[in-house]
Order: C-alpha cells, then structure tokens, then sequence
C-alpha cells in the first residue's frame, strides 16, 4: 500500500536532486555543501555491528557515505528492496507439519456508500517464527482479488501468538452486485527488522455464499501455507542505461512498458507511471518519476534521469522501478516492479547490470519482466 504518491513529477532538470559524493585523496568521503549528512555504512547495513566513533571530533570513518538529506529516508518494514515472499531456505519459516492457527475477521457492505468493509479481529495459535523470543511480530495484508485493486496492512503486534487487531478497513467503490466475483486474501506475516519478513500463511475468502447484507458476517478461517505459485503478468518494462566514467555519471531511461494488467476494478486501462529510487545499500539517495501517461496499457514514456554516482560505489548500487497505476479517486497502486543493480534477484536483472559496468559509455537497453510488489 502506497502512502502520500505524488503525481506530479520532479524537475528532471533539478540540479538539487542529482547527489554528489566527493572522497579526497586518501579515499575518505567528505561533505560537499550545505544539505549534507553523513550515514554510517553500519546502519545500512552494509558492515558489521560496530558502532561508529562517537563525540563531534571522532574521525570520519571510511564507508561513511555523505547524503543529501533528502533522501534520507530509512525503508518501511515492508519496503524491503528484495520482493515479499516466504524465505524458502530461512529456518524460521514454519514446515509443513506445523499448525498456521486461525484468522477470524467480520464482513460488512455499506449500501448508502456503496462500500465493502472489513474488520481483522483475531487470528490464533501462530506459530513461532523468532526463535530467541520463542513469539512471532504478527501483522496482516489484505487485498482484493482478482484485481488486487485495494491494498491494506494492519499494524504490527509485537512478541505474541494470539494477536487481536480489531482493526476496519472500508473499500468504496464496489457495487454490492459484484461481491459474488470477488475474493478476500489474507497474508500473514512476521516482522523481522533485519531481513524480509516471515510468511506464516494466508487465508482466501470467496465472497461468493457470504450474505452482508442484512448484518455483519463473522468468519473464522484456517491458515494456510501460502501457494507459491506464478501471480497473473505484471506486464513488462524496458530501460535502458549507460555509465560514464570519466564523469561518474548514470543516465537511466525509463523506455516504455507494455501488457500492464487492469487495476480499475471496472476493466477500464490505467494511468502508469513509474518512480525511480536510487539506493546505495540499503538507504535510498535519489527518486524521480515520470509524468502520468492516460488510459493506456501500452505506455511510451522516454523520460531520463542522471545521477552522479563514483566508480567505486556501484557494485553496492540498486536502482528500482515501479510501475504504478495512478487512481485520482483513490490510492495509487503498484502495477509492479524491477530492480537493478546489488539487489538485483533475477538473472535477467543481474546480467543487464553486468553489461552497463562492462561497457562504459554505452547504452544498454533490455525488457524486464516486472515482478509483485
């Protein structure tokens, strides 16, 4: 779910939203103006556990990385630069013997607004999935199927396995006659703040036999191991990049995009368009995005952006795209996503970055498969 979208691109010319990182001669990065902080390579989780020097006359340590402060926003707990899923080799994720436990939640129609509501109540018996709290930090995402129109997520409850949410969630916009056709899916997770989170299972709910109308339904439904398998296409994207490094310079190209997936409910084609963050680790330094091309599936965008990145900074450099569907009446939502560059988890993905490194100065254009958010 996508918070506070703007849907009015930046400047491309913007010279303040081009980052400049500068290292004297013995390879120490220093500020380079006025708008600058410095961010330890620690807390991004770049290096070890060790704390940096502490006190206003500590030295700079050497994989400090100065930032404009604009772009110094840490990732949300479910903005992890790696797709959400379950960990198949974490030894955390529960097995297939284990008991998921249970999710009881309330269905509700408001005819006056013409809205589904939907309450989270409880779930019961989760398993553990912290082995040295021996609880889980249980939270809940919901959509609606098939279109995946509306996107929710309770909060975190921390260090339980009975959590009570008790929380409501109201969708406007979906005539009463079409809930038949429709499906509730529950995704439960546990937070982990060092890595992706856990999936302890989902829970899907046709709505087709369930009778709102005359009162609020309460349904109580078993948790189940998630099915990994193939969602529907989230269309592709092509970009194309190229470095130069005699100017430590990246210029991306956000190409066009084509067989994106309906997100109206009412069939009708979208708005895309796609937002471009920069990452050095694990902290984004730079986002852009392009201008919102109408009711097409099929979007040409041709839109460039520069960034200044050093040499030596690019095997730890990401450069996300995300294609995303703007709604003037509701949340924007993502259509999908792509990752270039260090956390980069598709060979496709992995191979293109290879080619922009291995050849300076030349532009490097690919189509890529975009994947869920």
């Amino acid at each position: 779910m996508l918070k506070g979208i703007s849907i009015y691109p930046e400047t491309l010319s913007n010279k303040k939203k081009i980052n400049r990182i500068r290292r004297d001669k013995n390879g120490t990065p220093k500020e380079t103006g006025r708008g600058n902080l410095l961010v330890d390579a620690a807390e991004s989780g770049l290096i070890g556990s060790e704390k940096a020097p502490d006190g206003p006359n500590a030295a700079p340590h050497v994989d400090q990385l100065p930032i404009k402060v604009d772009y110094g926003d840490e990732l949300s707990p479910d903005q992890s630069l790696t797709p959400g899923g379950s960990k198949t080799s974490s030894p955390s994720s529960p097995g297939d013997d284990v008991m998921l436990g249970e999710l009881t939640f309330l269905v509700d129609y408001n005819f006056p607004k013409k809205a589904l509501v939907v309450t989270i109540q409880e779930a019961h018996g989760l398993p553990v999935m912290d082995e040295h709290t021996q609880s889980s930090d249980p939270y809940i995402k919901m959509t609606i199927l098939p279109d995946k129109r509306h996107r929710v997520k309770t909060r975190v409850l921390r260090k339980t396995l009975d959590p009570v949410f008790d929380e409501t969630f109201t969708f406007y916009g979906i005539p009463y006659s079409q809930l038949q056709d429709l499906v509730l899916h529950f995704l439960v997770l546990s937070f982990d703040r060092f890595s992706r989170d856990d999936v302890i299972g989902e829970v899907m709910v046709p709505l087709a036999g369930v009778d709102p109308s005359t009162g609020k339904v309460q349904l109580t439904r078993e948790i189940l191991k998630r099915n990994i398998q193939k969602c529907i296409s989230r269309g592709e994207l092509q970009v194309s990049l190229s470095y130069q490094p005699v100017a430590q310079r990246m210029t991306v190209v956000v190409l066009k995009a084509r067989h994106l997936p309906k997100m109206d409910i009412t069939g009708l084609s979208g708005n895309p368009y796609v937002k471009v963050n920069v990452y050095y680790g694990r902290k984004r330094i730079a986002k852009k995005k392009t201008h919102v091309k109408k009711c097409t599936l099929n979007p040409v965008f041709n839109e460039s952006f520069i960034y200044d990145i050093p040499v030596d900074l690019l095997p730890d450099i990401s450069i996300e795209f995300l294609v995303i569907d703007f709604d003037r009446t509701t949340k924007n939502e993502v259509v999908g996503r792509l990752i270039l560059g260090a956390h980069s988890i598709t060979a496709g993905g992995v191979e293109h970055w290879r080619e922009v490194c291995e050849n300076p100065r030349k532009p490097v254009a690919k189509w890529h498969s975009l994947s869920e958010y």
